[in-house]
């Protein structure tokens, strides 16, 4: 990767400079990645039936009882007095069949009132839809979200942003969320399918109603699932999409794990999201940006080009190196951009 002659630098010159380097100009790259793959119609089709669907989540990226920073989260050791030091970020990346990339991430702000309190996951989130559709205008559709968001603060974030949104619904103490589950548990159902490949039977039971300082009309849908065991779960979800078909919206809420189980745990397990490689300055917000741009490229190679031949990341990872041995070794090798 580097010309002839030269030598790599340093680790402790790579450490000094991610202190100070312009992270600005990293978002960058990673937003003319996602541009670029939008130009080449890799989302022309959706990702979930037609729809350009994004999820959302905070995930903690790096944890320590000993060194810390002036950007470092602080958070209280359960039983003991000293503080745990650690960084998180908010997340946003697409879900479905698509190739799932991330889209942007927003660092917690430590200390952003007073010293001793640090940013909230919701305040973060709604800072990185704005700038996420501003910088990707029109590219994402709908926008699903744990229960963390079931509230009107959220949804009419959402709606400022000109996204549908859809979130799940758990332990809630609002009024207006509690009276709509009550209308529908005593209510009929309105759809009842047996052809789901990983459900004997999915209920689906319906209702509309406003919010307390919400702006629009909201739509309640609470899907009981039979397994094939015959144990019963459910998923209630509320959303803004008043008129998307149900079965549309059960693959979206179930799709929201992809986040977790596609982005995260790869990240975590394949490319050490969690291990501090240094600390200080910009550093992590730096690394952070870089592993994303990473992913992403990975993940558009492997979608655009490899498609199903490939088993796994290791061997995909395997051909590239290949490739870039053939290229260092033969002149006559290069990258073909048909």
């Amino acid at each position: 990767m580097l010309p002839r002659g030269c030598k790599l630098p340093k680790i402790d010159a790579i450490r000094d400079t991610l202190k100070v380097i312009d992270v600005s100009k990293i978002r960058v790259i990673l937003k003319d990645t996602v541009r670029k793959a939008r130009e080449n119609k890799v989302f022309t089709n959706g990702t979930i039936d037609g729809y350009v669907v994004a999820a959302i989540d905070g995930t903690q990226t790096y944890n320590s009882d000993k060194k810390s920073c002036d950007k470092c989260l602080k958070a209280s050791k359960k039983g003991k007095k000293e503080q745990r030091n650690f960084h998180s970020s908010v997340v946003l990346s697409t879900i479905g069949d698509r190739a799932r990339l991330v889209l942007d991430f927003e660092p917690y702000r430590a200390g952003v009132d007073k010293a001793e309190k640090d940013e909230g996951e919701l305040t973060t989130a709604k800072r990185l839809i704005e700038r996420t559709t501003t910088d990707h205008k029109g590219l994402i559709d709908v926008i699903v979200y744990d229960a963390i968001g079931c509230n009107s603060e959220w949804l009419n974030a959402c709606d400022e942003v000109e996204v549908d949104a859809i979130v799940r619904v758990k332990c809630n103490n609002i009024n207006s969320v509690k009276e709509i589950k009550k209308q529908v548990n005593k209510s009929e159902p309105v759809l009842v399918w047996k052809d789901d490949a990983s459900y004997e039977s999915v209920t689906v039971y319906e209702g509309f109603f406003r919010m307390q300082k919400g702006e629009k009309e909201l739509r309640f849908v609470k899907f009981r699932m039979k397994s094939h065991d015959k144990k019963y779960t459910q998923i209630m979800i509320v959303t803004t999409c008043i008129d998307m078909k149900l079965d549309t919206i059960f693959r979206i809420i179930r799709g929201r794990q992809d986040i977790e189980n596609s982005i995260f745990n790869y990240l975590k397990k394949e490319c050490g999201l969690e291990h501090c490689y240094v600390h200080g300055g910009d550093a992590i917000e730096a690394v952070l940006c870089l592993k994303f741009i990473a992913a992403n490229l990975v993940r558009l190679f492997y979608y655009r080009r490899i498609r199903k031949s490939v088993v796994t990341q290791v061997e995909l990872v395997r051909l590239l190196k290949k490739g870039l041995y053939l290229i260092k070794r033969g002149p006559e090798y290069m990258f073909s951009t048909a």
